[in-house]
């Protein structure tokens, strides 16, 4: 089977990394893909959001399947294309893609099946925004609508920060027609949980629990970014949350999208809040999250490939799934001054270094000539598991400490909530 996979970031080295385990996968593209990728995969200069080039290389490699990373081609209907031309592709459509793609269609889902969330208003013009915020008071949640790389969200402790983070989004255009529109919620307080799914567009099978950590610094300062680390298990999702958010969350998600006309069959992603009125969703996302695959994939012991086959065979319900006991924790390495402006082209030493149990992710790296060097704000995820969460981390940052790069970021503190938990 010759597989496609589109993408070059952490969670694309981590899927063509499962991928590859499979006895089913006889050769692997990746496009664009990364350094570290192409170890596994040959890469393709074509980007993620270049479609029709895409169907044309599937088309002319005659490619079995394809494995859809990012966002950006499945709000922009690589699926249907693929489709429509007799490819096998693995990926939500577009119209049901839109549940990431617009937080207000996510929203107004939620409220009319009944999906616990926060209140909510949706304002299309400036003033309206900030008098509602005014009225409401903080901490409030400002949203850009759109697609803003994980970045458009901005949990706000006082008004004038509201207020700010409103102009910025449409009056400035900071996130470009991404925040033409906002969505305005309330401040949920509790501990996140990152639920990723497996549907078929009728059953829905959880993954494992994972919890990301958004914010740049410990202790979770500093603003918002793509995800500095990730853990799987979540202890803050007992098996009691799990059940509700399969039955009030997860399967009353994949039903109120049928109902709508966009049936979903992929991985659907709900970032949840555990707050002391139960469990609501924050977001839904149309794919595998990054960082949260790493970890994730890492405790999946079942063939990828047979997953996504029962899937598009519409019989999910009949697949075995298991998953390893054991803890993984992924650490994410940035460049300095992300998740704002940084340099690209830093030599990375100490790579190929990993021991056991342990693997680095590649998520912003290119060759220059021999030499492995930065591209991305994320550069590298260096992900381990362990038997315990403890364990896992104390692997993870071991492998860590054996990278260097100038200016090179990283928490210390990622999967310290599941220890002070315990």
């Amino acid at each position: 089977m010759k597989v496609l996979v589109v993408g070059g970031g952490g969670r694309e080295h981590a899927l063509v990394w499962k991928l590859s385990q499979s006895p089913k996968v006889s050769k692997i593209y990746c496009a664009p893909g990364n350094a570290g990728i192409s170890e596994l995969a040959e890469c393709v200069p074509i980007p993620a959001g270049d479609v029709e080039a895409l169907q044309e290389f599937a088309l002319d490699k005659k490619i079995d399947l394809t494995v859809v990373g990012p966002e950006a081609p499945l709000m922009a209907g690589i699926v249907n294309k693929f489709s429509a031309a007799g490819l096998k592709i693995f990926g939500p459509s577009q119209e049901a893609a839109e549940i990431e793609g617009s937080k207000a269609l996510a929203k107004e889902i939620m409220e009319k099946y009944h999906i616990p969330t926060a209140k909510y208003q949706v304002f299309i013009e400036i003033e309206p925004a900030i008098a509602y915020i005014k009225e409401v008071g903080a901490p409030i949640v400002v949203k850009a609508d759109g697609l803003a790389a994980g970045k458009g969200v901005i949990v706000a402790q006082d008004e004038d920060t509201a207020v700010m983070a409103v102009k910025e989004m449409m009056e400035e255009k900071a996130f470009g027609e991404a925040g033409a529109k906002v969505v305005i919620e309330e401040f949920l307080e509790g501990e996140e949980v990152s639920i990723l799914a497996f549907t078929d567009g009728e059953h829905v099978v959880p993954m494992v629990s994972a919890q990301d950590h958004k914010r740049i610094f410990d202790g979770d300062q500093g603003p918002n970014t793509g995800g500095m680390g990730a853990y799987s298990p979540a202890p803050v999702y007992t098996g009691e949350i799990a059940q509700v958010t399969v039955e009030k969350i997860l399967q009353p998600t994949v039903a109120g999208l049928k109902a709508e006309g966009r049936t979903y069959r992929g991985v659907i992603y709900a970032g949840l809040m555990v707050t002391k009125d139960g469990v609501k969703v924050l977001e839904y996302n149309a794919r595998f999250g990054d960082p949260e695959t790493q970890p994730v994939l890492m405790r999946l012991e079942t063939d990828l490939v047979n997953i996504i086959e029962a899937i598009l065979a519409g019989r999910l319900c009949g697949q075995e799934i298991k998953w390893s006991g054991d803890a993984a924790v992924c650490v994410v390495i940035a460049s300095g001054g992300y998740p704002g402006h940084y340099e690209t082209g830093k030599p990375i030493r100490g790579l190929g270094q990993a021991g056991p149990e342990a693997y680095v992710f590649h998520a912003g790296t290119a060759f220059r000539g021999e030499e492995v060097v930065t591209s991305g704000g994320r550069v590298l995820g260096v992900t381990a598991s362990g038997k315990t969460v403890k364990e896992a981390i104390n692997r993870a940052y071991g492998e860590t400490e054996k990278i260097r790069f100038a200016e090179m970021h990283y928490r210390t503190d990622i999967g310290a909530k599941a220890l002070n938990r315990k």
